[in-house]
């Protein structure tokens, strides 16, 4: 009684309730690829929840410390107290395993969430006017949550991070001119030092999450503000959205969705094994440990270090070392693309207009066979992370095992992209729409004129309540799956799904006849109720005597 009380006092001076009501009542689409931002949403949260709990033992420092924990192994060894308190949080701490193991799948779920959630709007071209600026952010939020995951798994100071920090050292140092001074900025001097754990923290804990919490608030709004896109359909056009409300159909649905999302990250923290940071052993510079392969997706950053020749070239002077071209140009090409991409597919398709209605993948075929292609490049860097893994498994040597990598990076991708344009060319013939009838064509010629498209309304007297059909054109309809109290909240509900759409009042649809099957289902339940009702009552009479 005091919070509603309370409530109305605040939307009496604020007005909140226009807005609230506004927002509940807001569409979401009912698509399955729509999922995956939502589960990235939830693994970043995950993500915090589970990093609030490490920051409490973790120490990010490189100080020499001496391990007294219950790992045998390590008793009574000197390494650093970033390395101990992570051994001490997966032995020592109650669920400090579960949650380090939890924490680290969430990172890999996010990111994948992510990679997913940009190949949908790539392949649908969700990227056009007016959603190039949340094509951007949605590119800077991938960037941050590779840095991210990258300073993660290589804080505690263990011998497979420190040999990824030193690789990462050298690509810096093989920047002309300014990779001297760029190291020195991020590793406070030369590597191995003092300096770079504590940064990693203060990055990967603070800084890039602030980040991503700023640009993930203007991702939201800015969807909330131009509503969601849709794929096209009966009904749906460039000025609706057709799907489930935000209360209570969507509610619900996403909650399972976060419940499910937490649910899958911890079970994979309790039985899936992820970084046994004990099993490498501390990090020291004389030493190196194989196979050694970061997350995979980073992997790929690995792999072109690893399938690029050791060219080296001299520019102006300065030498300019191996690592900098697969280091630092390729991965700063694919992401230059990226964010060209809204405004290079604008240029070339001359489309300016505004567009609400997403383009099915099968209907460009060229757009298609360039996805198709760059992920078979990508999935080659990938492999090629692994070559050491491979040619021992295959006896193989590993420049053999190189060389054929080599080959498939440079054929693989126009490949992949040509059957891919070939099936997806294909494809659209075979699904293209009739075309459209012409004067001579038989409608025009029995005279029959394509019915306007209109919404029915009606009142069920039977549980008082008011629903509306949208009627489309040959015969299309869809009928809305909420039952409204009022005709006004109906006809409000229509017309927010499909604007200036005459409305008509119309007798209520026949209800369908129930199957027998349904009725004697029925009637079995009531009869098997009634016994057991009377059971009790027996039951009872005789427990009172």
């Amino acid at each position: 009684m005091q919070l509603r009380r309370f409530y109305r006092v605040v939307d009496d001076r604020v007005g909140t309730s226009t807005v609230l009501r506004k927002a509940l009542a807001k569409v979401f689409p009912d698509h399955w690829t729509f999922m995956f931002g939502e589960i990235a949403l939830y693994s970043f949260i995950t993500l915090i929840l589970t990093g609030l709990f490490l920051t409490l033992f973790f120490v990010p420092s490189t100080a020499e410390t001496t391990y007294q924990g219950v790992y045998e192994p390590l008793a009574g060894t000197e390494i650093s107290a970033a390395f101990a308190s992570t051994v001490s949080l997966s032995f020592d701490v109650r669920a400090g395993l579960l949650f380090r193991q939890a924490h680290h799948w969430s990172a890999l779920i996010f990111i994948a969430a992510i990679v997913m959630h940009l190949l949908r709007i790539f392949f649908t071209a969700a990227y056009r006017r007016p959603r190039e600026i949340n094509w951007l952010i949605g590119v800077t939020m991938l960037a941050l949550a590779l840095l991210n995951g990258f300073t993660g798994y290589s804080m505690p100071d263990d011998l497979l991070s420190g040999t990824g920090l030193r690789i990462i050292y050298s690509v810096i140092l093989s920047i002309p001119l300014l990779g001297p001074w760029l190291a020195f900025l991020i590793f406070g001097g030369e590597f191995p030092g003092d300096a770079i754990v504590p940064r990693l923290f203060i990055t990967h804990v603070f800084l890039v999450p602030a980040a991503l919490v700023v640009l993930i608030s203007a991702h939201l709004a800015i969807v909330v503000r131009q509503k969601h896109s849709q794929f096209p359909g009966p009904g749906r056009g460039e000025s609706n959205t057709v799907g489930s409300r935000f209360w209570p159909a969507y509610t619900m649905r996403t909650i399972a969705l976060f419940a499910a999302v937490l649910a899958v990250a911890f079970a994979l923290g309790g039985v899936a094994q992820i970084n046994p940071v004990w099993i490498y052993g501390p990090y020291g510079p004389a030493q190196a440990t194989s196979p050694a392969q970061p997350d995979w997706y980073v992997a790929w950053g690995d792999g072109a270090l690893r399938l690029f020749p050791p060219v080296e070239f001299t520019v102006f002077g300065y030498l300019v070392p191996a690592p900098f071209l697969p280091g630092v140009v390729v991965g700063g090409l694919i992401f230059v693309l990226l964010y060209a991409w809204p405004f290079i597919d604008r240029r070339l398709s001359r489309d300016t207009a505004t567009h609400e209605l997403l383009q099915r993948p099968r209907d460009h075929p060229v757009r298609v066979a360039i996805g198709a292609g760059s992920l078979a490049f990508l999935a080659i860097l990938l492999i090629a992370a692994v070559d050491d893994v491979i040619a021992r498994f295959t006896h193989l040597p590993v420049v053999a095992v190189l060389w054929v990598l080599r080959v498939l990076a440079l054929l693989l991708p126009f490949v992949v992209g040509a059957v891919a344009y070939a099936i997806t060319r294909s494809v659209r013939d075979r699904s293209a729409p009739d075309p459209e009838p012409t004067a001579a064509s038989p409608p025009a010629q029995r005279g029959e004129q394509p019915e306007p498209a209109g919404i029915d309304l009606w009142h069920n007297r039977l549980n008082e309540t008011w629903r509306w059909r949208w009627r489309g054109r040959e015969g299309r309809e869809l009928i809305s799956h909420v039952a409204f109290l009022d005709r006004d909240s109906a006809v409000a509900g229509a017309q927010l799904a499909y604007p200036d759409t005459p409305i008509d009042d119309v007798t209520p649809p026949p209800t369908p006849p129930r199957p027998i099957t349904g009725r004697a289902g029925s009637a079995l339940l009531a009869i098997a109720l009634l016994a057991i009702g009377r059971r009790r009552r027996g039951n009872g009479r005789r427990t009172g005597r």
